[in-house]
């Protein structure tokens, strides 16, 4: 299993780089964005409390995202070459629940992909993401408090994925495809 987390701050192109890497590598993805949105739209209780934490631009407690994170990489299965983990591990202590889970299971996280951006630029792309999607938590007062909690309590995670040997550093910006190139080479 080649797991790979992809890793960056809000608005840094996550979700758009694991949709190329998915469709050139044939990876699993879970993108605890969607597994929360998919929770909130269906109301369920993990949904009702997960929105109180993103409307106020926290993170999710993290018993509550492991065990859920957990039980949709077993639903993925083995017929594939790894999982994209994107939007998760965000603080120390995830790291280190989902680096127990996988070894659990016999696996590991191969490569932790950093898509470095300028916050100029996060800004920008998260602002016209919310005009185009919708999304309530694509709002100048949410961002800036998104953008905190990055800096503060997962950002560390570049120096603790450095320690275990598998940070590689890409530049995210100019074009999809020149990202994905550099992209390509760490995973090649």
């Amino acid at each position: 299993m080649e797991n790979i987390v992809i890793f960056g701050a809000p608005g840094s192109g996550k979700g758009t780089q694991s949709e190329l890497i998915i469709k050139k590598y044939g990876l699993g993805h879970i993108s605890t964005g969607e597994v929360l949105r998919d929770q909130i739209r269906r109301e369920t209780e993990l949904g009702k409390m997960a929105k109180r934490f993103i409307d106020n631009g926290q993170l999710i407690p993290d018993d509550y995202m492991v065990k859920l994170l957990a039980e949709v990489y077993d639903e993925i299965g083995t017929d594939h070459g790894g999982v994209i983990f994107d939007g998760f591990p965000r603080t120390i202590s995830q790291a280190e629940a989902l680096k127990a889970m996988l070894a659990e299971r016999g696996h590991c996280v191969a490569a932790m992909i950093e898509l470095d951006v300028p916050e100029e630029e996060l800004i920008e792309r998260l602002i016209k993401r919310g005009k185009e999607s919708g999304r309530s938590d694509d709002n100048a007062e949410t961002i800036k408090k998104r953008l905190d909690v990055y800096y503060s309590q997962t950002k560390p995670l570049i120096e603790w994925y450095g320690r275990e040997g598998v940070h590689h550093h890409v530049v995210g910006t100019g074009s999809l495809e020149s990202i994905f190139a550099r992209i390509e080479k760490i995973i090649g």
